[in-house]
């Protein structure tokens, strides 16, 4: 099956974690970038109200065609206990009806489930079905240790069977 991460990074942890599902699973993968400066909010959290009220319209790239992928993969950080509005706009912008969808979050601390259930009512809302969710806590772990938790993700949940 043709697999598809798209996950969005503010920093290399979840960069790291998507780049290990990509290499385990065979799968292709977009990073999405956003584009648009903010006074001093690009690439940067300034405060959770912040976080909450931004709305991400001018991301790369605006839409992404996953009609060629069996199971598409949305990831992203935690924000203020929420997805980052980049990865909402993106489910909002892609078609995913009868698309098998993986979601995952990675967070600092918490807020990692609330952020996966977010992501799960808009893609359910986009007509996909959710077979797979799992968060991961990347605080005081190094990039090897974000690899070998990735890998053991991948076996526990068997996403392999998807490819």
């Amino acid at each position: 099956m043709k697999t598809l991460i798209i996950y969005y990074s503010q920093t290399k942890k979840t960069a790291t974690v998507a780049e290990t599902l990509a290499l385990e699973l065979g799968a292709d993968s977009i990073e999405i970038v956003d584009n648009k400066p903010r006074s001093g909010f690009k690439n940067r959290l300034t405060s959770s109200f912040d976080a909450v009220r931004e709305i991400k319209t001018d991301i790369t790239p605006m839409r992404v065609d996953v009609s060629d992928y069996d199971i598409v993969y949305f990831g992203t950080p935690v924000w203020a206990g929420k997805p980052t509005p980049a990865i909402l706009t993106i489910i909002d912008r892609c078609d995913l009806r009868a698309k098998d969808v993986v979601l995952f979050a990675t967070m600092n601390s918490s807020g990692g489930a609330a952020s996966v259930e977010r992501m799960e009512e808009k893609v359910k809302l986009r007509g996909a079905r959710v077979i797979e969710t799992f968060t991961l806590k990347t605080k005081g772990k190094d990039m090897e240790q974000l690899i070998n938790e990735t890998e053991t993700i991948i076996e526990i949940l068997d996403l392999n069977m998807y490819r």
